[in-house]
């Protein structure tokens, strides 16, 4: 038996159709394709020359690669081989079969990928959980990542500090309402950037409505040791929203000093951050990946 990801039919429909709108929105020529793997079908979009240095991004829980790289795709397929990856488990448009929910490894998930691709090696970027999954993969097969950008994301998970910031509106019935008091505690406090557009409005409330959240309760967790973190002290910078609540307090930031991994705040941004200063964000990826590539 496969979990179900989407609570309606209708809502399923819903979420793929803004999704191909978000995509339009991209303003690049993109390829979707889907790729067999042990754990069931995995989408993804690719942007930019296949020339150019290949980029792999994931994207974070609840959302999808079209939401989340709305204001990115651009200018990062301008200097890289882009490639998107929804999350199996995830309201993207991959499709876990029973493997996902019995013996899924997200390492050997992302083998699969890169050998469908012909990748022996590549950079990563993710943001919130795509910067764990980045982050877990470039710890376990180093030797296959380039460098690795962590966008509102730490080298410890917490998860209460998750669940306490996303009540009492995680609760609440899913509508725009609901969901803008949603996006204001996760941005900056002057923040309008999902207010301004009506299809990602549209397609955060449909996510919030028709998502069912447990489908990426296969996604485990792996408490980083020091010796782990320290293959990120190498590899990685990691960027951080000044108003990330869920990412930039005390004792997070004390963990990336302490095991000397290098990070970045960014001003007036929350955890929305690559949508709250995109071209910032951009710039900062683009540096960071191409020094001394």
């Amino acid at each position: 038996m496969v979990i179900n990801r989407f609570k309606k039919p209708e809502g399923k429909q819903l979420i793929y159709d803004s999704y191909e709108r978000l995509v339009g929105q991209w303003g690049v020529e993109v390829e979707e394709s889907d790729i067999p793997t042990t754990y069931g079908h995995t989408h993804i979009l690719t942007a930019g020359s296949r020339n150019n240095p290949p980029l792999m991004l994931f994207h974070g829980v609840g959302d999808n690669s079209a939401l989340m790289w709305l204001f990115n795709i651009s200018e990062l397929s301008r200097h890289f081989f882009v490639i998107a990856v929804d999350t199996l488990g995830g309201p993207g448009k991959s499709e876990p079969n029973a493997n996902y929910m019995k013996t899924f490894e997200q390492s050997l998930w992302i083998n699969e990928i890169l050998l469908w691709l012909g990748l022996e090696k590549v950079s990563l970027a993710g943001v919130s959980n795509g910067s764990y999954i980045a982050s877990y993969y470039t710890i376990t097969n180093p030797d296959r990542v380039n460098k690795v950008i962590a966008l509102a994301g730490g080298v410890k998970v917490n998860m209460l500090r998750m669940v306490m910031l996303f009540m009492p509106e995680a609760l609440l019935p899913a509508s725009e309402k609901n969901t803008k008091k949603l996006l204001r505690k996760l941005c900056a406090p002057t923040s309008t950037v999902f207010e301004s557009n009506q299809e990602l409005m549209n397609h955060w409330t449909y996510l919030r409505k028709y998502f069912n959240n447990k489908s990426m309760m296969y996604h485990k967790y792996k408490k980083f040791t020091n010796e782990d973190i320290s293959v990120l002290k190498e590899k990685a910078l990691f960027l951080i929203g000044q108003y990330d609540r869920l990412s930039n307090y005390p004792a997070a930031i004390k963990d990336l000093e302490m095991n000397q991994v290098p990070y970045k705040i960014i001003p007036d941004a929350g955890h929305g951050i690559n949508h709250e200063q995109a071209d910032h964000i951009n710039r900062e990826m683009i540096r960071f990946l191409t020094v001394d590539a």
